[in-house]
């Protein structure tokens, strides 16, 4: 059952929370902060009503306040609202664990804890984690591997009516990385520019809003390598040198090896 909530999905937690079914206590944890920050934003911005937040939802850091102190925090009942809400923000940093684990033995079922603890994972093992589990969502946001950022480009712009060409994909990709915070960030610039009548991102748009040249970028450098087109790869290559805003060389190595890395396990 344990295992059951520690592999749960961010959709799923997103559709549960939209159908405003809430868990007493959400811990939030994992490398990749973006997931982590759009869980804790919605829980802060919908749970509760504007007026009813100054007396309802409490925002704490872990470097100020000990498990205790949170605990007490959250054993407090709701003042004229239906829920308490309670977030702990760099959750990594809080003391005296323990005191917070006789908390999450029998929590409040009308406040909303949220644990957001960033760059790590708690370690499974110990009470906590499985106390946590047991009384409600226990969430790992994961870093997101290259390979799979296209898919996450063309995801974020369908659910936002709009479709996006292979190449300029792979040069968003190439170009912005695995910051989904940055990424998503790079997405939202190339939907504002784009028409109404005209949903669809071309490389001709990601070169205009991102500044990625589309002739001479990662997508071109790959692919001039496989044709063996040693001319437009030296251009290209050139090009990177004489341009240093555009980008370093080094960052390219990774895109290149993964390419031949799959096609030597193909092969």
């Amino acid at each position: 059952m344990v295992e059951k909530k520690s592999a749960i999905s961010y959709e799923s937690i997103m559709k549960d929370l939209k159908a405003r079914k809430y868990s007493p206590v959400y811990v939030l944890m994992g490398e990749e902060p973006f997931y982590i920050d759009k869980i804790c934003d919605y829980i802060s911005e919908n749970v509760l009503q504007p007026e009813e937040r100054d007396f309802n939802q409490m925002v704490v850091f872990g470097a100020d306040v000990t498990g205790a102190q949170v605990a007490d925090l959250c054993k407090g009942y709701p003042m004229m609202a239906e829920y308490r809400v309670v977030v702990v923000k760099e959750a990594q940093n809080l003391r005296n664990l323990e005191a917070l684990e006789k908390y999450l033995e029998n929590p409040v079922k009308t406040t909303i804890l949220v644990f957001c603890h960033k760059n790590g994972k708690l370690d499974s093992r110990k009470k906590f984690s499985a106390l946590a589990a047991k009384a409600g969502v226990v969430f790992e946001s994961k870093k997101l591997y290259d390979r799979n950022l296209p898919g996450f480009i063309e995801t974020y712009l369908k659910t936002r009516k709009a479709t996006i060409e292979p190449k300029a994909t792979q040069m968003v990709a190439d170009h912005v990385g695995a910051d989904l915070h940055r990424l998503t960030s790079e997405l939202d610039k190339l939907l504002i520019s784009l028409p109404e009548n005209d949903r669809r991102v071309t490389p001709e748009i990601v070169e205009r809003e991102i500044g990625v040249s589309k002739d001479f970028n990662a997508f071109e450098l790959r692919s001039a390598i496989v044709s063996r087109d040693v001319f437009k790869a030296n251009q290209i290559i050139n090009y990177f040198d004489s341009n240093p805003k555009s980008g370093s060389l080094f960052t390219l190595l990774p895109m290149l090896f993964t390419y031949f890395q799959n096609l030597m396990i193909a092969y």
